[in-house]
C-alpha cells in the first residue's frame, strides 16, 4: 500500500479496496468455522483440545467486539474462524471486522502520507 500511495494513487481508492479483500478473507475464515468440523479447524490452526477451549474462552470473555482487533497479525485469523465457530452474527460480525481494518488503513495511508 505505501508504494502505491507514493506512486500516487487515490488513498481512498486503496483503502477501499485493501478494506474489501481483507474482509473478503476473514468472511472466508468465519465461513471455515460455521461450517467446517471441529477436528478440521484444530488442525488448520494447529490447536490442542486446550488451546481450543482456552481460545473460545477467552473469546467468550471479550465478546463479540475483539473482532475489532481482526487486524492484528496472529490473533487475527483465530478470531475469524471463533467467530463462525460461535455463531455470531453475521450483521456484527461484518460491521466490527470492517471497521477495525478500515480504520487500519486510515492510519497507514494517514503515517505515510504524513512523512512523504
Amino acid at each position: 500500500m505505501t508504494g502505491l500511495l507514493l506512486q500516487g494513487l487515490s488513498p481512498w481508492v486503496l483503502i477501499v479496496v485493501a478494506t474489501t479483500g481483507n474482509v473478503a478473507g476473514s468472511l472466508l475464515n468465519y465461513a471455515l468455522g460455521y461450517w467446517a468440523s471441529l477436528g478440521v479447524i484444530k488442525k488448520w490452526l494447529r490447536m490442542s483440545e486446550e488451546e481450543f477451549v482456552k481460545a473460545e474462552q477467552r473469546f467468550k470473555k471479550y465478546g463479540i467486539f475483539s473482532l475489532f482487533f481482526s487486524w492484528v497479525p496472529i490473533i487475527g485469523d483465530p478470531l475469524t474462524v471463533m467467530a463462525g465457530i460461535l455463531r455470531i452474527r453475521l450483521v456484527w460480525f461484518l460491521l466490527l471486522v470492517a471497521t477495525g481494518k478500515c480504520l487500519r488503513y486510515l492510519v497507514v495511508c494517514y503515517m505515510v502520507l504524513q512523512t512523504s
